[in-house]
C-alpha cells in the first residue's frame, strides 16, 4: 500500500470568501476604535487580532499527518511531528461536531494508553470541504487493519467528554457562571 500524507494546505485553502470576514471585522476596530479610543489604541487592537490570527493560519496551514507502515505521524504545525506505531492504536474512528447548525467531521485516533488524537488534513467541514473525505478515511483504515492483528483493534468505552456537544457545553458554563457571580452579587448587595 502506498504512504497517505494529509496536508492542512491542501484542506485550508485561503479563498475568496474567508476574506471578507476578516475585512469587515478589521474595518469595524477600525472604525469603532478610532471614534471612541483613538489611533494608538486602535493600532494595538488591530495589531493584537492580526497577531492572534496569522499564527493560528500558519499553524493550520503547517499541520499534516502521515499514515504508513511505521504507523500514524501527527503534526500540528511545529517540528516533525509524533509517530505512533501501529501496536499503539486501538481504533480509528470520525468524530462527528455539530455547532452553529453545522457539522465537521474529523478522522482520529485512538492509542492504547487512552489518548486520542485527530488527524490533520483529514477532516471536512462546510467551510472546508473535503469531497474525497470519506475515500481517504477508509483507506486510513485500510492501513490499519493490515497492520494490527484483529485482537489489537478494541473500541474504546465512551467517555464523559464523548457526550458533552458544544451546546451543553456552553449551557453548562452559563450555569456555572450564574452559580458562581449570584451569590457573589447577592453578598455586595447587602
Amino acid at each position: 500500500m502506498n504512504e497517505l500524507i494529509f496536508r492542512g494546505k491542501d484542506l485550508f485553502r485561503p479563498s475568496w470568501s474567508n476574506l471578507p470576514p476578516l475585512l469587515l471585522v478589521l474595518v469595524l476596530q477600525i472604525v469603532f476604535g478610532a471614534v471612541k479610543l483613538g489611533a494608538w489604541p486602535t493600532f494595538w487592537m488591530v495589531l493584537a487580532t492580526l497577531a492572534f490570527l496569522v499564527p493560528a493560519f500558519v499553524l493550520s496551514w503547517r499541520s499534516w499527518s502521515r499514515v504508513g507502515a511505521d504507523g500514524v505521524t501527527v503534526c500540528w504545525g511545529l517540528g516533525r511531528g509524533r509517530t505512533y506505531p501501529w501496536h499503539e492504536v486501538r481504533w480509528v474512528d470520525v468524530r462527528e461536531t455539530k455547532a452553529n447548525g453545522s457539522t465537521s467531521y474529523a478522522a482520529r485516533v485512538f492509542l492504547t494508553d487512552g489518548r486520542r488524537r485527530s488527524l490533520p488534513g483529514l477532516q471536512t467541514s462546510r467551510i472546508y470541504p473535503a469531497a474525497d473525505f470519506q475515500v481517504n478515511f477508509h483507506r486510513v483504515v485500510a492501513w490499519w487493519e493490515y497492520s494490527t492483528q484483529p485482537t489489537q483493534r478494541i473500541r474504546p468505552d465512551k467517555q464523559f467528554r464523548d457526550r458533552i456537544t458544544p451546546t451543553v457545553a456552553g449551557v453548562l458554563i452559563a450555569v456555572a457562571i450564574v452559580a458562581v457571580s449570584l451569590p457573589i452579587f447577592l453578598l455586595r448587595q447587602s
